[in-house]
This record gives structure tokens, C-alpha cells and sequence, in this order.
């Protein structure tokens, strides 16, 4: 069931300032239902290029004359919000709130409305994600590339304005993953640690010049990933946040966890905003201190040029859950040694294997986007073609009734 589209007066004003609105139709992929952006100029809007963005108005008179059924709000660097997504708790029928659920929407008490499937909520409010993930159970934050289904049905009990909730914000995701993950729940709690710092970690440090570790990291196993975050490319996470996050895991392996390093280098890449500078925590940190501090500590290995990679501490393979850890351990990877391995440099052979498996890895990549885009068209044509077949049936049936005669099925016939 689609639900009713939402209008002015069911949507804040700051929201509808901005041209930040696309159309979004149902689409059945892999046997799941989702939901996917389309422009009103025609076609698949993106949550990453504006040009597919347009007004309010103009997105919802599009959905009204049938050609989306809904519409959206598009998150991006380039406004304050931040979307929070609560799933699958909320009793459609009776409208009865999980109480984790009713938990965060009082915390955040900012506009708060119920999703498309009447199973959840939506919640917007100003200020910026801290670095790291952004989901976790039922629970899903959004701050850019990406979009909110825009229902309108607000829930009474909450502000029709968008608030101003980073410290909310901030411990919401505090208690996510410096609580939550430790105890293995579903959902995040609010407690009083949620705000608490991380434990300092000793860190050896090298003798590397900036360049070294760029040069270095971008010829290593995992040099791809490496050379697309520096150029700034983060299509390949949920959130600005994580491409950040990810970066400074693979400088602080090559820098030896040199913290000034690592700044001073991500500053050169192309990830490098101003959100960086921004203090968003309450003892006075900034953004990327935290960043930084995060991802050193949970670097459990690091470069050492006296032996190539012999390990500090312990020497493990990654498992990269945050899309940050350097992969560089890998069985290939001329780097991956340890203090009992060979620390000789690598051969050519071992040269042309690591650059054919790179060049192998991106052309995967490209075939998987491709295909990707091209299920899209397919499933719009199939649903083209079905149209069609419904509005000749109907034709065929009036002129086999003998109440009139349809050109179209003459043809097919």
C-alpha cells in the first residue's frame, strides 16, 4: 500500500527552502521490495549529484501525476541534517512503539514522522554525525548521499520544526558504538558513558616524509581503495564520515600511528572539509582530532621501513569490519611480513601480479556497477511492457465483445 503524499503544511519550512527533493518509485530487486530515487526530468535521480535534485513542489506534483509514488529529501554536505531511521518498531495497527524506539525519538524530540511501511519513524535534526559507522539493527543515520521516503504523517508529540540536536546526536552515537557493540545488543541505549573518550594507545611512529606514505600506501595490496579515498572518492561508504574514517586507518598503519602525520595528510587529500575543524565534542575535541584519535586506537599493527612490515604488538589478519582497517595483510601483498617472514623487497614477478589483480579488481567493479544499472532499465521496461499488455487487453476486450473494434489488436493479430 502506498501511502498518501505528504504537502506543505505536513513538512517543515526549512526543509522545503532547499532544492534538495526527488521523486522515488517501489522497484523489486533480488526478490526484496525497495525503494528507488528517480528524477522529474526523467529517469533514476542520484543522492550524490544535485543536477537530479529539484523543488518540493515540483517533486510532488510529479508523484501526484502518477509518475513516482512518492517523494523524497535528499541528505548532503551542503545542509545542517541529519536523518535517523527506527525500523520495525511500530505495530501499524495500533501504533504501539518499541520501547528502545520511543527512547530515541524523546531524546531527539525534533520532527519526527512515520515511514512509508507504518512499521517506523524518520527523525531530522541539525548537526553532524561523529566518525564511524552509522547503522546497527533497526537503527540507521544518515547525513549525506543519501535519502529519506517523505510521508508528512507527523507524529503529534513531536516539534513540526527541525531542532538542533548535535549533543543529543552525538550521544546517541556514542552509546552505538562505544556501548552497544561491547554488549552485543540490538539496539543503542543512552547511558552516562556514551560521551567517554577513548583509551590512549602507545604508537612507534616512523621516519616516513609524507610522500613515502602516499607513495607507499598507493602500491600496496589495497593501494585501489587507498588512491580513491586521497582523490576524495567515497562512493563506496554510507557516510562522508566513513571515508574519513577509513582513510586515517590506512595512514595510521603507514605513519606508525604518527597522529600529527595522519592530520596533516588527510588535510592534503581530497576527503578534507571544513567539518574537520569543527569541535563536536563535549571535552573540546574536533572532529577530525577524534577521527584520527579513533582510528589509531583501533590500529592493532604498523609500518615498520627497518623490516617492511614487521608487526607492533600483535600480527593478525583483518577483518575489516569498519571499511577502515588497512587490508594490507594479505597473502600477495609484498608489505604483509612478519618478523619471521622474508624481508627482502618484492620481486617483479610479484610486482605484475599485485597490478594485474588491481587492474582485475577495478574491472570488476565497473561490470558490477554496470550491471547494476542495467537491472534498473530492465525492471522499468518490464514494467513498461506490462502496462502496455494491460491497456491492449482492455482493448481487445472491447472489440471482441463486438462493442467496437480495436485497431491495436487488429495488429497483433
Amino acid at each position: 500500500m502506498t501511502p498518501p503524499l505528504p504537502t506543505r503544511d505536513t513538512l517543515p519550512d526549512k526543509l522545503l527552502e532547499r532544492d534538495h527533493w526527488v521523486g522515488w518509485r517501489k522497484q523489486t530487486r533480488g526478490g526484496d521490495e525497495t525503494k528507488v530515487p528517480v528524477s522529474v526530468n526523467g529517469g533514476y535521480a542520484s543522492a550524490t549529484d544535485a543536477a537530479t535534485w529539484t523543488t518540493f513542489d515540483d517533486a510532488l506534483a510529479y508523484a501526484r501525476g502518477g509518475a513516482a509514488d512518492g517523494v523524497g529529501f535528499v541528505f548532503s554536505t551542503d545542509d545542517p541534517y541529519v536523518g535517523v531511521d527506527l525500523d520495525k518498531c511500530r505495530t501499524r495497527r495500533t501504533g504501539e512503539t518499541e520501547a528502545w524506539a520511543t527512547e530515541i525519538i524523546d531524546q531527539l524530540a525534533s520532527y519526527t514522522e512515520i515511514s512509508p511501511s507504518g512499521t517506523g519513524y524518520h527523525i531530522i535534526v541539525r548537526g553532524s554525525l561523529p566518525p564511524g559507522g552509522n547503522r546497527t539493527g533497526d537503527l540507521e543515520l544518515y547525513e549525506d548521499s543519501r535519502f529519506f521516503t517523505m510521508t508528512g504523517d507527523h507524529v503529534d508529540e513531536t516539534p513540526t520544526t527541525v531542532a538542533d540536536r548535535a549533543d543529543e546526536l552525538t550521544a546517541l552515537h556514542g552509546a552505538y558504538f562505544e556501548t552497544q557493540h561491547t554488549q552485543g545488543g540490538t539496539h543503542p541505549q543512552t547511558t552516562d558513558s556514551a560521551t567517554q573518550k577513548s583509551s590512549a594507545v602507545d604508537t612507534p611512529g616512523n621516519d616516513l616524509t609524507d610522500e613515502d606514505v602516499v607513495e607507499r600506501a598507493s602500491t600496496a595490496a589495497n593501494g585501489p581503495k587507498f588512491s580513491r579515498l586521497w582523490k576524495g572518492d567515497t562512493s563506496a561508504y554510507d557516510s562522508h564520515s566513513e571515508a574519513d574514517m577509513a582513510l586515517c586507518s590506512i595512514l595510521a598503519f603507514w605513519t606508525g600511528g604518527d597522529e600529527a602525520q595522519i592530520d596533516r595528510l588527510l588535510r592534503d587529500s581530497g576527503l578534507y572539509r571544513r567539518k574537520w575543524d569543527e569541535v563536536h565534542f563535549a571535552d573540546g575535541s574536533t572532529y577530525g582530532a577524534k577521527t584520527i584519535e579513533r582510528s589509531v586506537s583501533r590500529t592493532s599493527d604498523f609500518y615498520d621501513p627497518s623490516q617492511w612490515s614487521t608487526a607492533v604488538g600483535r600480527s593478525t589478519s583483518h577483518t575489516d569490519t569498519t571499511n577502515g582497517r588497512p587490508d594490507h595483510q594479505t597473502a600477495h601483498d609484498p608489505t604483509s611480513t612478519t618478523p619471521t617472514e622474508r624481508t627482502t623487497p618484492p620481486s617483479s614477478r610479484d610486482t605484475d601480479y599485485l597490478d594485474r589483480l588491481a587492474e582485475l579488481q577495478r574491472h570488476l567493479e565497473s561490470v558490477l556497477a554496470e550491471n547494476e544499472r542495467l537491472q534498473a532499465e530492465l525492471e522499468t521496461e518490464r514494467e513498461r511492457r506490462r502496462e502496455l499488455e494491460a491497456a491492449a487487453a482492455a482493448v481487445d476486450k472491447t472489440d471482441e465483445s463486438g462493442r467496437g473494434w480495436s485497431l491495436f489488436g487488429w495488429f497483433r493479430r
